[in-house]
């Protein structure tokens, strides 16, 4: 189906690109054939780090016309495989693409390339006194990744996700065209909404060259409470009231004793009180000291008096904002530390239901004996599942794997809720999307895939 890359396609490429951008055969490192997670490997034929839309434009416009696949990629922090080149050929890095290009003060508008990195743009703006609210937790995550997964993070039950924070897009067309979809403005009700359907498309429709971010005044004061509860039910249950309460809060998350006890591990630093089994992590921000206060002393009253907390700690000093975020932004990794191989499961459902889908993924573990740490956002109902290898054959893992995820699944879809909250679908996920939503549904991505990509050149193989 697909044409293998040759010495005169090298010889096209080589003539508008330099040689250090170019990398090809035994060359190319493992590291380009994954995605963070790594359980699904395939080693494209060819590397190219881009530099502009111009030269992406050119690249598309030949594997197009030569039916070359084509799979983008920014800093491979993924952990579904939407960025593994499955079907080989190209893949585009984006990460050189790394150029804020205007701050667009009078209208709060921030233009980036693809490759700008997550924590790029909050060094940037932060002592501007600017905001982008998109707080997804791997801040080495390129913006052009983000938008690729609608990613989401903490903030997302007061701020929303990448999605409600992108004005416009300029995208190169697998065709080889380059054209902007949304322009710098808050409203837009001309004709279908084509910058939403590219957000979150993980890369099957077009390639992201430009990004113009939505900011706002950055919160003056903000303030952390770790409230621990004797159980994780009784922690999660409380997440109702607080959302029902006039605190706002920015964030609202969850996790176990265990989960603090691998970070620990994994850090080499105590946690600030690893006494309690389970515990909620409250972010308040807002206009200034006052406004904050009230909100996080509403929020403690409301913990201790009606919500069952075991106590209430004010998360105000550097030394105990390190340790707590330091653990909270450790957890993925010190999961994976924990174990000899994992795969993750990356649910939304609604809020209130979250207590339920927890009490389950404790039943499965007991069921299939294997180990099953989760953490997550309470606050917007999408949960970190981990199922863990551990000492378990590669055989016994998977048998056990696939029959975990079945029920999962299915469970999310009984509780009302979706396969994915922010990760995307990818290679990994692609058949329980099926699934849950139906033949209907994958037609029309389907159809809109063929419209965009009619020879299916970019990033085959991933969602439908």
């Amino acid at each position: 189906m697909y044409k293998k890359i040759n010495q005169q396609d090298l010889a096209y490429f080589s003539a508008f690109i330099s040689a250090e951008r170019l990398i090809s055969g035994e060359a190319i490192v493992e590291e380009y054939a994954k995605d963070e997670l790594g359980t699904v490997k395939n080693f494209p034929e060819l590397v190219i780090k881009a530099l502009s839309a111009e030269e992406i434009s050119k690249i598309m416009r030949y594997c197009n016309e030569n039916k070359i696949p084509v799979t983008v990629r920014g800093s491979g922090t993924g952990l579904v495989g939407g960025c593994v080149p499955l079907e080989g050929g190209i893949v585009l890095e984006t990460t050189l693409m790394d150029q804020i290009l205007e701050l667009d003060e009078e209208n709060l508008v921030l233009t980036v390339e693809p490759g700008v990195l997550l924590m790029d743009i909050a060094s940037y703006i932060e002592p501007k006194g600017y905001f982008y609210a998109p707080d997804p937790g791997e801040k080495s995550a390129t913006i052009g990744g983000n938008i690729a997964t609608n990613a989401g993070g903490m903030r997302a039950v007061k701020y929303g996700v990448t999605r409600d924070w992108v004005l416009a897009l300029e995208v190169v067309l697998p065709n080889g065209e380059i054209t902007q979809f949304g322009r710098k403005v808050v409203k837009d009700t001309t004709g279908f909404s084509l910058k939403n359907l590219i957000i979150g498309s993980e890369g099957t429709l077009a390639i992201v060259t430009k990004a113009y971010l939505k900011l706002i005044p950055r919160p003056a004061h903000a303030i952390s409470l770790l409230v621990p509860f004797k159980t994780l039910e009784d922690g999660i249950d409380s997440v109702p009231a607080l959302l029902q309460s006039d605190t706002d809060p920015t964030a609202i998350e969850f996790f176990g004793r265990a989960t603090v006890e691998f970070a620990e591990m994994f850090l080499g630093k105590k946690f600030p009180d690893a006494d309690y089994q389970a515990y909620i992590l409250l972010t308040f921000d807002g206009i200034d000291e006052e406004d904050v206060k009230r909100k996080y002393q509403r929020a403690a009253e409301l913990c201790l008096d009606k919500l069952g907390a075991e106590d209430v700690l004010i998360v105000d000093t550097d030394e105990r904002k390190s340790d707590v975020w330091d653990a909270r932004g450790a957890f993925l990794e010190a999961i994976k530390a924990s174990t000899t191989a994992m795969d993750e499961c990356d649910v939304v459902v609604p809020r209130a239901k979250v207590n339920d889908f927890i009490r389950f993924t404790y039943e499965l573990a007991k069921k299939y004996d294997i180990r099953i740490p989760s953490f997550g956002h309470a606050g917007d109902g999408n949960l970190h599942i981990y199922i863990c290898k551990d000492d378990l054959s590669d055989e016994d893992f998977a048998r056990k794997l696939d029959a975990v995820f079945a029920e999962l699944y299915a469970k999310a879809k009984e509780c009302g809720g979706l396969v994915s909250g922010e990760h995307g679908i990818g290679y990994a996920k692609k058949e329980y999307m099926r699934e849950l939503l139906g033949e209907t549904q994958v037609n029309l991505m389907r159809g809109i895939k063929k419209v965009f990509d009619p020879n299916n050149i970019l990033n085959p193989g991933k969602i439908i």
